[in-house]
């Protein structure tokens, strides 16, 4: 993980809002990129090489820190940067928060059962199309960031299941699946989700 921007930590603000001076750094939020002249907000934490501001996009900081965005906004940020950016208004960013609010409550939890909306996916055990209308199964895949460890969703056929969750990167467990499959698949036509269980075979 790159370390903070450091300086003497009696010049350093809780906050800065300002324009990426390069394309360099990352957002801690998403991991991505912040390219040159895309508002960032620093967060001032105690790192490895002393103090220094962690940054994310500013819509990142909506969605995740909206509190510290608060902060930030309350203390006028933006004037700590070398050259003080137009920003947009905090209730611009407060609807970011709502919509990202929105879609964590909407979030399935896994593993469920879904027919495919299209044709394009392809199933992450065997690489094969998984056709449209056709269910599939989502389950968690376990990604390394930096020191961080998530959980991403992947979509496998019904016959791949069994296969896929005995991957050493598989995030679901096989104990107690088909309960928990069902309880999470909600909606779902009674006669496919059966059907799709019939085909997972034996999984413990």
């Amino acid at each position: 993980m790159s370390a903070p921007d450091t300086a003497d930590d009696e010049t350093l603000p809780p906050y800065v809002i300002e324009a990426a001076r390069s394309g360099r750094a990352k957002c801690k939020t998403c991991r991505r990129p912040i390219p040159k002249d895309k508002l960032r907000l620093g967060v001032l934490v105690e790192g490895p090489y002393g103090p220094g501001h962690m940054w994310h996009h500013l819509e990142c900081a909506a969605k995740r820190l909206y509190p510290k965005l608060e902060e930030a906004y309350a203390q006028e940020a933006w004037k700590h940067a070398k050259t003080p950016p137009e920003v947009p208004p905090l209730e611009e960013l407060a609807l970011l928060k709502e919509e990202a609010e929105k879609k964590r409550a909407e979030k399935k939890e896994l593993p469920y059962v879904e027919l495919a909306p299209s044709g394009r996916s392809r199933c992450k055990h065997c690489d094969d199309t998984i056709e449209q209308g056709s269910p599939r199964v989502v389950i968690g895949r376990a990604v390394e960031f930096g020191q961080q460890r998530r959980t991403t969703p992947i979509n496998v056929h019904p016959a791949c299941v069994a296969d896929a969750l005995q991957a050493e990167d598989c995030a679901t467990e096989a104990v107690g699946f088909v309960a928990a499959m069902r309880g999470n698949s909600a909606g779902l036509d009674a006669v496919v989700l059966d059907s799709v269980v019939e085909e997972l075979g034996s999984l413990e």
